[in-house]
């Protein structure tokens, strides 16, 4: 850059000088001396000011600004840094500070874009692969029935039963995927209410004793719990976690024991825990249970265990449904836990709800 601060400092410091000589040379029996001394004075202060100002004020500020855009025209966000919010007396810095605070907004839109863009790329071909597999074991059964093998009635039954079961798993997946859309847009409302969650919990118990005995495990709470324990939360929604995780844990253990427990703490909470011997989680696929179609052993996962892989994705959105999360801890070969919490009901609720349903009833 031809101009830079030294050279406007310069010429305006020379300007200064000559004017102010010029002037001093107006007053009658002004020796040269003086003449030659206010000059150089006049110069010099006039190069110091002007060069600090132009050089801190301006000409950084406009370097930086250059700077800023170069990068992102070349779609390089690198240099963002998170800085404090602040307001600059100097115009220039508020201009930078504004690019800044702009380039950082592009530099998120960019980055949730990306994902966004990914995410659906993924999805995508999940949901192709996992609607295709069903799809195509039906329609193979159909078509071999078809071609002949309807005249043979062992046959046709035990074709039709597996066509029946394909279809079935094709069912069980279009409703997790829109419980799943429904929950995540917000369509799904929900209905808090006060319940035992010790006698829900046994009613899920009940429904996979018999499948969970078959495979020789054993499934139950960790104590006898001889007192209920009231919370406040949608109960159709938890039945619905209770039973994913159950079924979760159910599917990867194949010995040993599956363990529901209950800890309530003094800060008006109980945290639910399902405890299984299972196979475990890798390290590196803690973080990536809940995602949808995600399944530990994926490329094996689906014909040994079965399932939509949208279990702990729905889970975790129920979850955070009700202002809370679910977590797991996992030892590889060794089992999973997973635990969510929720708030204890009051003894003046609980009192409130006997007296509605009093009232109703009468």
């Amino acid at each position: 850059m031809f101009f830079n601060s030294k050279v406007v400092a310069l010429l305006l410091a020379i300007v200064v000088g000559l004017i102010t000589t010029a002037f001093l040379s107006l007053v009658s029996e002004t020796p040269i001396q003086a003449l030659i001394t206010g000059g150089l004075i006049s110069f010099a202060a006039t190069y110091i000011f002007t060069f600090i100002t132009f050089e801190f004020l301006v000409f950084k500020e406009i370097s930086r600004i250059y700077e800023v855009l170069n990068k992102i025209r070349k779609k390089n966000f690198s240099f963002i840094e998170e800085e404090e919010d602040r307001q600059h007396r100097n115009p220039l810095k508020r201009i930078n500070s504004e690019i800044f605070t702009y380039a950082i907004g592009r530099q998120r839109e960019i980055e949730q874009l990306r994902k966004v863009e990914a995410f659906r790329r993924e999805f995508l071909a999940d949901v192709s692969h996992e609607l295709k597999t069903p799809v195509f074991a039906a329609q193979g059964f159909v078509h071999t029935l078809l071609d002949g093998a309807i005249d043979d009635k062992k046959v046709r039954i035990k074709f039709l039963k597996r066509a029946a079961k394909s279809l079935d798993n094709l069912d069980a997946l279009i409703h997790d995927l829109l419980t799943l859309s429904q929950i995540e847009l917000g369509e799904t409302k929900m209905h808090f209410e006060h319940f035992n969650i010790i006698e829900m919990a046994s009613e899920v118990l009940d429904l996979f004793e018999n499948k969970v005995e078959r495979k020789g495990l054993y499934i139950g709470f960790d104590q006898e719990y001889n007192h209920p324990i009231f919370v406040y939360a949608d109960a159709e929604k938890i039945y619905r976690v209770l039973t994913n995780l159950i079924s979760n844990a159910n599917k990867y253990t194949d010995e040993g024991e599956i363990i529901l427990s209950f800890n309530v703490s003094s800060g008006g909470q109980v945290t639910v825990s399902v405890k299984d011997t299972g196979i475990g989680i890798p390290p590196e696929d803690l973080g990536r249970v809940f995602e949808r179609f995600f399944r530990v052993e994926k490329s094996r996962a689906k014909g040994k265990r079965g399932g939509t892989g949208l279990g702990l994705a729905i889970v975790k959105h129920i979850m955070e449904a009700h202002y809370s999360k679910v977590s797991v801890i996992s030892t590889f070969g060794k089992g999973s836990t997973f635990s969510f919490k929720l708030p204890l009901s009051k003894e003046e609720d609980l009192y409130s709800a006997d007296d509605d349903e009093f009232g109703s009833e009468e």
